[in-house]
């Protein structure tokens, strides 16, 4: 008989804007998995635990050291599911859950739709490692800021009026500022020298701070970008000027689709996303490592909103029963997620998903009944949960999990 639920092991990378040592949730809990060969270091910054079959940082059963797509390939009709199978048209997991813990802002960045992730797989797979997009979503663990999308335009053109923005604008105005006038300010700033740079957000954080109407955060969080890149990084000016600025509490959820410019900023989160490591970066990281201009604009989808558009609610969930868990359903068909909070002695039940789940406990104590097994829940426990399997849940110190899963 092939077991339903699996004890995973996961690992932690090392990007420069992870938090250091025990800051980071990330690494924290990626070490309070029992028997894990993680060994967290001090002085290292630990950004992002993944979680699932991605072959860049893949799970493993912690029991057997196996990897554990080796294991789904096995037992893919018991395990993923023949429709989650069909659908897909793979026994891969197709989602990647992970904890991001932030301590500076990551690139400026977009991830490239199907059709244009499949051919720069194809031109560079050494860069670009699938041929899938990767919309996404991020769900706060505490208090999370983060540039996503742009603001309404009429937002966008009024700070445009400040002198030291101006040379950014065409030099044929038109009438109204539109999305093609918005490209072409994103474009300008993301080419401009790094002495133009320089000189824009020396002039920018002169200026008086009501010249910036409602977006008065923006020469005090000049300095704070400068401090964590360079003044004449172009992911300044773009995420200043021409996005929004959003600043996220426990629960609140946001979604990222493909093509979407966003570049979170610090907290810690829970994020998730389409089976996909492809981006673009155009910003907040050295010249070196920054994709073409040129492409990143080309690909990027202008179509601006205001920051409660990029927010997603959670909702009831519908396999909830004792009305303890939450669901945050994206408009895909990859995955959704369900939060789950339990007070001391509470307890929850999940019905039956039709397809394969991941859970991470990120705080308490408790069991997990399923399959006719029962399981030690704690802080940095993470479980694969096969197709079809009910799930019992009993805290015995207040507890909170969170589960990605396809049907």
């Amino acid at each position: 008989m092939v077991e339903k639920v699996l004890q995973l092991k996961c690992n932690c990378n090392e990007y420069p804007w992870g938090k250091t040592g025990r800051e980071s949730l990330a690494a924290t809990l990626c070490e309070k998995t029992p028997g894990t060969d993680f060994k967290l270091d001090e002085k290292k910054p630990y950004a992002e635990m993944w979680m699932g079959t991605y072959p860049d940082l893949p799970s493993y059963v912690l029991a057997t050291g196996e990897d554990l797509q080796d294991v789904l390939d096995k037992n893919a009709d018991e395990l993923i599911g023949k429709s989650v199978a069909q659908k897909f048209n793979h026994t891969k997991l197709p989602y990647l859950p992970k904890v991001l813990s932030i301590a500076k802002a990551l690139p400026l960045q977009l991830h490239p739709n199907k059709a244009l992730a499949a051919k720069l797989h194809k031109r560079n797979p050494d860069q670009f490692t699938d041929p899938n997009h990767k919309p996404e979503i991020a769900l706060a663990l505490g208090d999370f800021e983060a540039f996503c999308g742009f603001k309404p335009l009429k937002d966008i053109d009024a700070l445009m009026q400040l002198p030291p923005l101006q040379p950014f604008l065409p030099q044929i105005k038109k009438p109204e500022f539109d999305d093609q006038t918005l490209k072409h300010v994103v474009r300008t700033m993301l080419e401009a020298s790094d002495e133009t740079v320089r000189k824009t957000n020396d002039a920018l954080m002169a200026l008086p701070k009501e010249n910036f109407g409602k977006d008065s955060y923006i020469p005090d969080m000049i300095p704070r970008l400068i401090e964590q890149y360079d003044k004449a990084d172009n992911g300044t000016l773009v995420a200043l000027v021409t996005m929004n600025y959003m600043q996220l509490k426990e629960g609140d959820s946001i979604y990222i689709p493909a093509d979407g410019i966003h570049a979170y900023l610090s907290g810690d989160i829970i994020e998730c996303m389409a089976r996909s490591n492809n981006v673009l970066n155009t910003g907040f990281c050295p010249r070196a490592d920054r994709d073409s201009v040129e492409m990143f604009t080309s690909v990027l989808t202008f179509i601006p909103h205001d920051a409660e558009e990029a927010l997603l609610p959670s909702q009831d969930f519908d396999r909830s029963g004792n009305g303890k868990s939450k669901l945050y359903a994206p408009p895909l068909s990859e995955f959704s997620l369900y939060a789950t909070t339990l007070g001391d002695g509470e307890s929850e039940s999940v019905g039956k998903i039709g397809g394969p789940s991941i859970m991470i406990v990120t705080e308490g104590e408790g069991t997990l009944k399923a399959d006719g097994q029962e399981y030690k829940l704690s802080a940095g426990y993470i479980f694969f949960v096969g197709q079809n399997t009910e799930l019992d849940i009993k805290a015995t110190k207040a507890l909170k999990s969170f589960t990605a899963f396809a049907e």
